[in-house]
C-alpha cells in the first residue's frame, strides 16, 4: 500500500508533536484523522499543511472518553473504510508538586488522558485493523523520556508513562497473529510551545534548575514517518529521540 492510499489518525494533533507528525503525514500523501479537543486548533494544523491540507480530516475527540473515542473510530470507517496507522500522542501533565501534594482528581486526569485514552484508541484501532482487508496496521505510542526516568515532581506523567510501555509490549504480542505491528517513540525535549520553559530552566534531580538543550520537532516527525515506512514484518520496538546534549545519559 502505498503512502498516498495510507491511512492515520493522530492524536493530540492540534499543537506540538501532534501537529508536526500530522503536517508530516499529510504531506507524504497520507490522509490523516486530526483527532483533538479543540477545534479550532485542529483546523490550524490542517490549513498549515497547505496544498495537502484536502489529506486532513478534523475529529474533535477527548481520548479520555470512551464514547467519543468510539465516534472517532466511527467517522473513521465512514471516511476512509480503514486505519493503517494509529499515532497515539494525546498527553498531558500535572502541576510540579511532591506526591502528597497532588490532588487526586488531577492524577486522575492525567491518568485518564494519558492510559486510559491511549488504551481507548489502541482498543477502538486493533478491532479495526482485525477486521479490515489487507488485514494488519501500525499502532505507534509516545511515550516519552519520562516512559524511563522521571523529572523531579511529577508522579503522575511518569507512572502513565511507563504504563504506556506495558502497554506497548501487550499490543506488540497480541498483534502478531493479526499483522498489527505496535512500537513506541521516546521522546525527549523537542521543542514545541509546551517545551519552552526547558530551555529557560527546570529541575534537575538534585533540585538545582537549569537549562536543557533542545532539538527540532521536525526530527520527531520524521522519525514516525521512518518508523511507519517498515513493512508489517519489521517493527521499531522502541526508539528513544532525543536531544543530543539533554541530560538523560549518565549522572546528570
Amino acid at each position: 500500500m502505498t503512502e498516498k492510499n495510507r491511512i492515520a489518525l493522530v492524536t493530540g494533533a492540534g499543537a506540538g508533536i501532534g501537529r508536526a507528525v500530522s503536517l508530516t503525514l499529510m504531506k507524504n500523501g497520507y490522509r490523516v484523522a486530526l483527532a483533538g479537543r479543540n477545534r479550532v486548533t485542529l483546523q490550524e494544523t490542517k490549513d498549515l499543511a497547505g496544498s495537502a491540507s484536502a489529506n486532513g480530516l478534523v475529529v474533535v475527540t477527548d481520548v479520555s472518553d470512551q464514547v467519543s473515542v468510539d465516534a472517532l473510530f466511527d467517522t473513521i470507517r465512514e471516511n476512509f473504510g480503514r486505519l493503517d496507522l494509529l499515532f497515539n500522542n494525546a498527553g498531558i501533565g500535572a502541576p510540579p508538586v511532591t506526591p502528597d501534594e497532588l490532588a487526586v482528581d488531577l492524577w486522575q486526569n492525567v491518568v485518564n488522558t494519558n492510559l486510559n485514552g491511549s488504551f481507548y484508541c489502541a482498543r477502538a484501532a486493533f478491532g479495526l485493523m482485525r477486521e479490515q482487508r489487507p488485514m494488519g496496521g501500525r499502532i505507534i505510542n509516545n511515550g516519552s523520556i519520562s516512559a524511563h526516568v522521571p523529572r523531579p515532581n511529577s508522579i503522575a506523567y511518569t507512572s502513565t508513562k511507563h504504563a504506556i510501555t506495558g502497554l506497548t509490549k501487550c499490543l506488540s504480542l497480541d498483534g502478531r497473529a493479526f499483522d498489527i505491528a505496535c512500537g513506541q517513540i521516546d521522546i525527549g525535549n523537542a521543542e514545541t510551545p509546551m517545551t519552552a520553559v526547558i530551555k529557560k530552566g527546570v529541575p534537575q534531580a538534585n533540585l538545582s534548575v537549569m537549562p536543557e538543550p533542545v532539538m527540532d520537532v521536525e526530527n520527531v516527525a520524521s522519525a514516525v514517518l521512518y518508523m511507519d515506512s517498515l513493512s508489517l514484518d519489521a517493527n521499531v520496538q522502541f526508539m528513544t529521540i532525543m536531544a543530543t546534549k539533554m541530560p538523560f545519559i549518565g549522572r546528570g
